[in-house]
C-alpha cells in the first residue's frame, strides 16, 4: 500500500540535527497569518491530518510532522526513561528548522502527550493547544485516581509488554486484510473509529498510514521488564509505549506555567482507546476477566483517564489558564475523521480567538 498525497498537500524533507523528518504542507493563499502544527498519534503518521489541513482557512498554514519511526520521517531509537521528550524534542528541531516561532500545536492521542511535553519545556512556542482524545497527562495505564497515583512503583502492567504480538506482528508483514481482530484494518475499524462506514473512501490511505509503523525494542512498542507485581511485566526502558508507562510520563506541571496559552480539549464519547474505561487498559481488561489472575479494584484498578485530564485541566484554569472541553458524542478515537466538520469548527474558533 502506498501513501498517498491529496490534492493541495506537499511533502518535504526537513533536515535537523535531531532527525531527518518528513514534513506534510498545506501552504497559505498568500502571506499566512498563522501556523497550525499538528502531530499524529501513535500506530499512524501525518497523513491523518490531510483533509484537516485542507479544510483550514485560506490564511492558515497548516503542517504536520511525522514523528521518528513513523511516516516517512527517519527511524531512530526512542529513550523511555525521557518520557514523549524524544518526540517533543523532534518537533522543536523541525520548527526550528523551519524558522517557525511561536504556532498553534495539535496531538492527536499520543501526540497530545506529545504537544503537552512541548508546552512544559518551551511554553514560549506555543499560541495554543488543542488536544485532541489525548492520553492522560499521567500516561496510559498504572495509575488511578484523578490526581494520577501510581499502581505500582515500576508501572506494572503498562508500556511495551501491553502491546497485542499477533497486531505487532500483522505490522511488521503489512498486513492489509480484515480478518482478524488484530489486523491494523480491523482495529482501525473498532478502536480507532466509531464510524467504519464513513470513511470507506480513504480507509486504505489510513491503514497504509498505521503500517508505517517502525517496530522493535527501540521503537514500537518496546521492551519490558519482569515484575513481582500482576500481570507479571512492567514498562522497560526503550520504545514507544514506554514512553507513556506511568514513571516516564507526567506532564501535569503544565498547570504551574507562569504564562499559560489556551487549550481546547476535544474528544469522542464513543472513544475505545483514551476514556475511563478503556479496553487498552490491562487493569480493564483484568477487570472484565479477559485477561486472567486480576487481583482486584484495590490493587490494579482502571485508569480514570479523561478523569485524570479534567482534573488537571481544571487546575490549570484555577491557576489562571484558560481552557475549553468539547465533547463529540458520536465520534471515537478520531475526532478528526468522525465528526469532521465539527473538529475543524472548534479548532478554527479556537486558533482565531
Amino acid at each position: 500500500m502506498t501513501l498517498t498525497l491529496l490534492p493541495g498537500i506537499i511533502a518535504r524533507t526537513v533536515e535537523t540535527p535531531r532527525y531527518t523528518a518528513n514534513v506534510l504542507e498545506r501552504p497559505a493563499a498568500g502571506e499566512a497569518a498563522r501556523t497550525v502544527v499538528f502531530v499524529h498519534g501513535n500506530v499512524s503518521s501525518s497523513h491523518f491530518y490531510q483533509p484537516t489541513m485542507l479544510a483550514l482557512p485560506d490564511d492558515v498554514h497548516a503542517i504536520a510532522i511525522d514523528l521518528r519511526g513513523f511516516g516517512e520521517s527517519e527511524t531512530k531509537p526512542v529513550d523511555a526513561t525521557r518520557g514523549l521528550r524524544d518526540f517533543s524534542d523532534d518537533v522543536l528541531s523541525v520548527l526550528d528548522a523551519l524558522g517557525l516561532d511561536a504556532v498553534h500545536l495539535v496531538g492527536w492521542s499520543m501526540g497530545g502527550g506529545v504537544v503537552s511535553q512541548l508546552l512544559l519545556d518551551a511554553p514560549e512556542r506555543v499560541l495554543s493547544l488543542t488536544l485532541e482524545a489525548p492520553v492522560s497527562p499521567y500516561g496510559f495505564g498504572g495509575t488511578h485516581g484523578p490526581d494520577g497515583a501510581r499502581n505500582d512503583a515500576d508501572g506494572a502492567g503498562t508500556g511495551g509488554g501491553g502491546a497485542n504480538p499477533d497486531f505487532v506482528a500483522r505490522l511488521v508483514a503489512g498486513d492489509t486484510s480484515a480478518d482478524e481482530q488484530t489486523s491494523p484494518r480491523t482495529v482501525f475499524r473498532t478502536a480507532y473509529t466509531a464510524k467504519p462506514e464513513a470513511h470507506a473512501e480513504l480507509e486504505d490511505l489510513w491503514v497504509a498510514s498505521m503500517l508505517t509503523t517502525k517496530t522493535g525494542v527501540d521503537n514500537y512498542p518496546g521492551d519490558l521488564v519482569e515484575s513481582p507485581n500482576w500481570p507479571g511485566f512492567a514498562a522497560g526502558t526503550r520504545g514507544v509505549l514506554n514512553t507513556m508507562a506511568p514513571q516516564h510520563h507526567d506532564v501535569s506541571a503544565i498547570v504551574d506555567l507562569p504564562a499559560k496559552p489556551p487549550i481546547l480539549w476535544i474528544h469522542g464519547d464513543k472513544d475505545a482507546i483514551v476514556s475511563d474505561g478503556s479496553f487498552f487498559d490491562l487493569n480493564m481488561l483484568g477487570q472484565v476477566g479477559v485477561v486472567p489472575g486480576w487481583p482486584g479494584a484495590d490493587v490494579a484498578p482502571p485508569q480514570p483517564m479523561k478523569l485524570q485530564t479534567r482534573a488537571v485541566l481544571d487546575r490549570y484554569r484555577a491557576n489562571g489558564g484558560e481552557y475549553r472541553e468539547v465533547a463529540l458524542p458520536e465520534a471515537g478515537h478520531a475526532p478528526h475523521l468522525d465528526e469532521h466538520e465539527a473538529f475543524v469548527a472548534e479548532l478554527v474558533a479556537h486558533i482565531s480567538r
